[in-house]
């Protein structure tokens, strides 16, 4: 029995999926700290301008005292909602199976979830089924610590291993294993990208690929 011990993404990328190969669930912390500039609120896309990152706008993610991830408020004040499906529509519209896809996304975005908890829990759901992969999912009841996740040696600490540590074309160093596939601009292979990418070319095989 392996389970893997993951803070929630925003859209999860491609090395997110792939830590969860060998894994017969998944336990994501409810109970973790929020913090700024990971990929808690943020995704990353491939356009005709090269890496583009979404972010999700959100409230007292900059407060000084710490708050639960699972708590933050998303920031609908700001038109992202509109601008993320713009950039997903622009940049692969001309891919096999954005057509296929587009509905189940927009559907999510409709619902306006108040929490990015339950935002990134809703399209995270949706990524498994269209992977076609019934993992099994849990919730942590309390903060595990780093210390108390190493007396269990059925449950692998994954939180924060995953990290946007730059904005830029060039390979995540976390990713460089991933196996390449034809997207939609470029002739180099840009890894490390939001999991649509690699479903809006491949469909249904696409968990061939991870």
């Amino acid at each position: 029995m392996s389970v893997v011990l993951s803070e929630l993404h925003y859209l999860p990328s491609i090395p997110f999926f792939q830590q969860l190969l060998t894994a017969d669930g998944l336990l994501l912390d409810a109970h973790e700290h929020y913090h700024k500039q990971t990929y808690r609120n943020r995704a990353l896309v491939l356009t005709a301008q090269g890496l583009q990152p979404l972010t999700v706008p959100v409230l007292d993610g900059a407060r000084a005292e710490k708050v639960q991830t699972s708590a933050i408020e998303i920031d609908y004040r700001q038109n992202w909602r509109h601008r993320h499906f713009r950039t997903l529509q622009t940049a692969y519209g001309a891919s096999p199976y954005f057509g296929y896809y587009a509905d189940y996304l927009q559907d999510i975005y409709a619902q306006k979830p108040a929490r990015l908890w339950e935002l990134n829990l809703a399209f995270l759901q949706l990524l498994l089924r269209c992977l076609r992969w019934p993992l099994p999912l849990d919730f942590t009841t309390s903060y595990l610590a780093p210390a108390e996740v190493a007396t269990r040696p059925t449950l692998h600490d994954r939180r924060d291993f995953l990290t946007p540590k730059n904005v830029s074309p060039t390979p995540l160093p976390d990713s460089t294993s991933q196996r390449p596939y034809p997207q939609v601009f470029g002739l180099a292979f840009v890894p490390g990208l939001s999991v649509l990418d690699l479903l809006f070319m491949q469909g249904p095989a696409a968990g061939q690929f991870l």
